[in-house]
């Protein structure tokens, strides 16, 4: 990862990402998934292939993300905004490493090996990144275009 940033590495260990994508007919889609990312920063998570956003994927692999914990201040506002693309990722060396990453974020899925083998894995692969942190002052950006 080109990124260096202790806050972008701090936002990355939260649990979830708001996944958006584009339907059929342009509209967009916005849901909530748990993810773990890798060193690359591939952003990996399951999915129903049936899911609204698995569909929309399908169709164009082009999505947008947000991750950012719930504050209750405007000083405290920080996050990250995404834009990449999606890709399943196949049964494999890939898949395994992706899945003890996973694993080793949210224990608990090892209990659900079942429901997981009935999902799709997928990995949000960004191309640009937005860090959002009023900590550094108030409406401080940075961006980086990521290869």
């Amino acid at each position: 990862m080109n990124v260096k940033d202790s806050t972008v590495s701090e936002l990355l260990k939260l649990a979830t990402m708001t996944l958006a994508t584009t339907g059929a007919e342009g509209e967009a889609h916005a849901a909530a998934v748990y993810f773990a990312a890798g060193a690359d920063l591939a952003l990996y998570f399951f999915s129903a292939a049936e899911s609204q956003h698995s569909q929309d994927l399908k169709r164009r692999p082009q999505a947008a993300a947000a991750i950012y914990p719930e504050v209750s201040g405007w000083q405290a506002i920080r996050g990250l905004q995404l834009r990449g693309q999606v890709a399943l990722v196949p049964h494999g060396a890939e898949w395994q490493a992706a899945w003890e990453l996973y694993a080793g974020k949210f224990p608990f899925v090892k209990g659900l090996k079942s429901i997981v083998a009935s999902n799709e894995l997928y990995a949000f692969i960004p191309h640009w990144l937005r860090l959002v942190n009023n900590r550094r002052g108030f409406g401080f950006k940075q961006e980086w275009d990521l290869p």
